[in-house]
């Protein structure tokens, strides 16, 4: 037997629609699952919808159940939170999260869903993915008690990772965005907020997630000698030009990359891709994540979304996707 659900695909780049799918009947160890909440990656999926994507990049960027190949057509998209309605005993009725792009409805592995623990909203849960993002960067950053520590850029990425690390003890975070509506947001994570220009320097590990070169500058100014910026920012076809004839070398500064396709050095012996989501579960129990959910909209209405989202139209850190209803 086979159902219909409804999907997103980008037709061509700037140009999305939603389509059809045929879906067969769960087997063994599968789940089919009705979605609930989809979230939009503004940084990552604009890329994508805008067709920006390197060539050299195209495997590294494949979402887990992605269809089709880039730059299009495309079907993608990793936030996804719904309901099991057919599969193991364990899981039916259970709000689960997954790495599946924006559909109505659709069958994966069993293994590849992960229960919402009953204290997170399922609204909120589509957070997961850019939580587990947080952790493993803070995995490659390994900040300690007492750090001084600012993250540029707060974007929905830069806004998780300073989530994260304004429940570190002793830690003392500063969002910079050049964005003065990002106070409210950073207040309401715990945090304190500057502008670039006005940021606290001798800060003993930056975090840059602004996706610009002049983030990325800002960021190495703030450093101590020796300090360390983690770049999380992903460019796509940019590039990025850098001033490093000034105190780069003399300071003995540090950039790292940190990227979630991996799971960080620091941790892959002993935690596997299921632990670390699982992680950002359970961080999403805290209310203060509802301050990066700043949209709503109908499955049907996506579409347009992107297009606004990509153009800069409608700003938003999260855009949150319902499909009760649809």
């Amino acid at each position: 037997m086979t159902r219909e659900a409804y999907a997103f695909w980008l037709r061509s780049p700037g140009e999305g629609e939603i389509r059809p799918v045929r879906l067969a009947d769960p087997g063994e160890d599968e789940v089919l699952v009705r979605t609930r909440f989809t979230g939009v990656s503004r940084g990552t999926e604009t890329l994508v919808f805008a067709g920006r994507v390197p060539a050299d990049q195209y495997a590294v960027m494949r979402a887990p159940f992605q269809e089709g190949d880039f730059p299009a057509p495309v079907k993608y998209g990793y936030l996804n939170v719904g309901v099991v309605e057919e599969g193991p005993a364990e899981l039916r009725g259970r709000t689960v999260f997954c790495l599946h792009p924006h559909q109505t409805a659709y069958v994966v592995p069993a293994s590849a869903v992960v229960p919402v623990p009953d204290a997170v909203p399922p609204a909120r849960a589509v957070l997961a993915g850019t939580v587990e993002t947080a952790v493993n960067a803070l995995w490659d950053a390994a900040p300690l008690v007492g750090d001084r520590v600012t993250v540029v850029g707060a974007g929905m990425v830069g806004c998780c990772v300073a989530a994260v690390l304004a429940r570190f003890p002793g830690v003392r975070v500063q969002l910079v965005d050049t964005d003065p509506a990002r106070a409210d947001v950073a207040a309401a994570l715990g945090v304190d907020f500057a502008p670039p220009e006005e940021a606290a320097g001798g800060r003993d590990l930056v975090v840059h997630a602004s996706a610009t070169a002049a983030g990325l500058q800002r960021s190495l100014d703030l450093l101590v000698p020796e300090g360390t910026v983690v770049e999380l920012s992903w460019y796509g076809d940019r590039p990025v030009e850098l001033a490093l004839g000034g105190v780069f070398h003399s300071g003995r500064l540090t950039i790292r990359g940190s990227q979630v396709g991996t799971v960080s050095p620091a941790r892959r012996d002993r935690r596997s891709y299921a632990d670390r989501l699982a992680i950002a579960l359970d961080l999403l129990a805290d209310p203060a994540f509802d301050a990066l959910i700043t949209g709503e909209s109908r499955f049907v209405e996506l579409p347009d979304v992107l297009t606004r989202l990509t153009s800069g139209e409608l700003p938003a850190l999260c855009h949150l996707i319902a499909y009760d209803g649809e």
